[in-house]
């Protein structure tokens, strides 16, 4: 059964998941502080975690850099704060999604859903196929599906296109993307991300300017949808 840890300082949201989840099957472990709920972490191992961004004591961008230095479990940040500095703070330290409160539960239920997809171990030489191409990761190759002549992308265009199809459905943050494909020096180079991205839609996407697969998050980052829809 799927255990799911829930880390927040307000009672009636504890208990609101912990109903909700229990209801569909998973075996829920509760923590109202920072310090508890990587104490429950160790103990318990979850196979993911709800964690709110505002915590007393240890904040919840401390909890993910805690838990990341021994875990991979998925997590997904609950937050009533709308900066986006704090959402980028904890997407960087290694979060993998966040949900702004107040939230619906569905909304809960398919990112928890999407993040324990995405944990499962994929192939390392894989290939990504969507309805309109087929990005074959080993060999650094492109397949349109209509046949027509693959497009050519540039080794910069491939470092981006590979940090995205490798993380299916993540956010994957401006400054994580600059940093992989450029380096620390250059995580503030948002443009350049601008630029390369615009020609990696331009060739791969069907609608360029209604981009499908490669979408942005305004001012945060970056998702690559495989399984997007006309």
């Amino acid at each position: 059964m799927t255990r799911i840890l829930v880390v927040d300082d307000e009672p009636q949201i504890r208990k609101a998941l912990s109903v909700n989840l229990t209801a569909r099957g998973y075996e829920v472990d509760l923590a109202g502080s920072g310090e508890e709920g990587l104490a429950l972490a160790a103990a318990r191992h979850p196979d993911l975690v709800l964690l709110d961004i505002g915590l007393p004591g240890i904040d919840g961008v401390e909890v993910v850099r805690g838990l990341r230095g021994w875990s991979t479990v998925p997590i997904i940040m609950l937050s009533v704060r709308e900066a986006e500095a704090d959402k980028v703070r904890a997407l960087d330290a290694g979060a993998d999604d966040y949900v702004s409160k107040p939230f619906g539960m569905d909304e809960v239920l398919a990112r928890m859903r999407a993040a324990l997809r995405r944990h499962q171990p994929a192939p390392e030489e894989a290939k990504v196929t969507t309805a309109h191409f087929t990005l074959d990761l080993g060999d650094r190759s492109v397949q349109r599906a209509d046949g027509a002549p693959a497009p050519h992308l540039t080794p910069t265009e491939w470092a981006i296109v590979e940090a995205l199809v490798r993380h299916p459905g993540r956010l994957v943050t401006q400054r994580q993307l600059l940093q992989t494909v450029w380096g620390p020096q250059y995580e503030r180079e948002t443009n350049y991300l601008r630029v390369h991205l615009a020609a990696v839609r331009k060739k791969l996407e069907p609608e360029p300017g209604r981009p499908r697969y490669f979408l942005t998050e305004p001012g945060i980052g970056y998702r690559f949808h495989p399984d997007a829809r006309a």
